[in-house]
């Protein structure tokens, strides 16, 4: 499946540096996925590139502008599956069900937000989703839109190597994952848990399930409150 995540921006070439590397960057050239870094100022009504103003109500900072904005979503090609993302503190919290449903689409807009926020009018008029990482200010929306769009490229079938992989993520099923380990066995007094040498599949599966249960009830309650558990797993946790 190939999806096209758009990002406006008054920053464009942080987009472009984020798309060189690693598994994204691998996901583009294999056309898995492709991205488009829009520079909001482009859409400027001045020689400037003027895209903010001060807010209505006297309070501080500067806002993101409505026209340019609007210039900018109505620039792009028709798409009929297409979510128009902003992020706000007030927004859904943005979870791996969030990324899944997101990498259904096929066409992904991230706008970014900048100062302190964007005219609410384009929240009103073109936002499928707002979304919020967390309970903290940034300076702008660039980094939470390129966390998403990693979230949501390596879900794509056939970016990441081993697919089985997706099934071991942490939150897959609700719960935390459960700590790895790899060579060398020992290390400066700490050595892997025996059980993982053991060659036992069904030991090392019961292990590494336990684990998740237990790292969930202790750093998550809210995660394992809601985690559907099978009767297997209450026994392991027994």
């Amino acid at each position: 499946m190939n999806i096209s995540l758009r990002f406006i921006t008054v920053f464009p070439e942080w987009i472009d540096q984020y798309f060189q590397f690693g598994v994204v960057a691998r996901a583009i050239s294999e056309g898995l996925a492709s991205y488009e870094a829009i520079d909001l100022r482009q859409y400027a009504p001045d020689a400037r590139g003027t895209v903010d103003e001060r807010p209505f109500g006297g309070k501080p900072g500067m806002l993101l502008q409505c026209g340019p904005i609007e210039a900018a979503i109505q620039s792009l090609p028709p798409q009929p599956r297409r979510e128009i993302v902003f992020f706000e503190p007030w927004g859904e919290s943005f979870s791996q069900q969030t990324a899944a449903d997101l990498a259904r689409s096929k066409d992904v807009v991230f706008v970014c937000g900048r100062y302190e926020g964007i005219d609410a009018r384009m929240h009103e008029r073109h936002a499928t989703r707002v979304l919020s990482l967390g309970d903290y200010v940034l300076t702008g929306a660039e980094l939470p839109a390129m966390i998403v769009a990693d979230a949501v490229i390596r879900l794509l079938p056939g970016v990441l190597g081993d697919p089985e992989s997706l099934q071991e993520d942490s939150h897959s099923d609700g719960l935390l994952g459960y700590p790895q380990y790899t060579r060398p066995q020992e290390f400066e007094g700490l050595s892997v848990p025996d059980v993982l040498l053991s060659g036992n599949h069904q030991a090392v599966d019961d292990w590494q399930r336990t684990q998740q249960l237990k790292l969930t009830r202790q750093h998550r309650p809210d995660l394992f409150c809601t985690a559907p558990l099978s009767k297997r797993d209450l026994d392991l946790l027994k």
